[in-house]
C-alpha cells in the first residue's frame, strides 16, 4: 500500500498573522483560504516544490498554538535557503553541519519549530 503524507495541521493563535508569515516571509503558496462556517476557517499552504502542505485556521485542532515540533523541509542548497529566509526577516539560525546533513532552524510567530536540511552528498 502506497501512502503519501500530504497535509499537516499547525496550531496557531492568530490565523492572519500566521498566514502572512508563511506567505510573505517563508515563501509558501496559498492553495485554499476558505471560511467553512462561523467556527471553521481552513487555510492550506504549500512550500515551493513540496508535495506536502500545512493547514492553519480556526476549528482545526485543539493543540496548543506553537506546540508543533520536528517539522522539516529539505532543500538543495542550505546557504541559499538561509539567505532567502533571512532576507525576508525570518529569525533563522546559522548553518549547522553534521554528517547527516546541514541545517538551519526557525519558528513561526507562535513558536511552531521548523528545520531546513540539505542532505549530504551521496557516494
Amino acid at each position: 500500500m502506497d501512502c503519501k503524507l500530504e497535509l499537516v495541521v499547525l496550531p496557531v493563535s492568530d490565523v492572519d498573522r500566521a498566514k502572512a508569515f508563511y506567505v510573505d516571509q517563508a515563501g509558501f503558496k496559498v492553495d485554499v483560504d476558505q471560511v467553512v462556517n462561523d467556527e471553521i476557517r481552513f487555510i492550506q499552504l504549500t512550500p515551493r516544490g513540496s508535495a506536502c502542505s500545512i493547514a492553519i485556521g480556526t476549528g482545526l485542532t485543539n493543540a496548543e498554538p506553537g506546540s508543533a515540533r520536528g517539522l522539516q523541509v529539505v532543500v538543495a542548497d542550505i546557504a541559499t535557503a538561509r539567505n532567502e529566509l533571512a532576507a525576508e526577516k525570518v529569525d533563522v539560525t546559522e548553518v549547522e553541519v553534521f554528517p547527516w546533513g546541514s541545517f538551519v532552524h526557525f519558528a513561526d510567530p507562535d513558536g511552531n519549530r521548523w528545520s531546513v536540511q540539505e542532505l549530504p552528498a551521496r557516494p
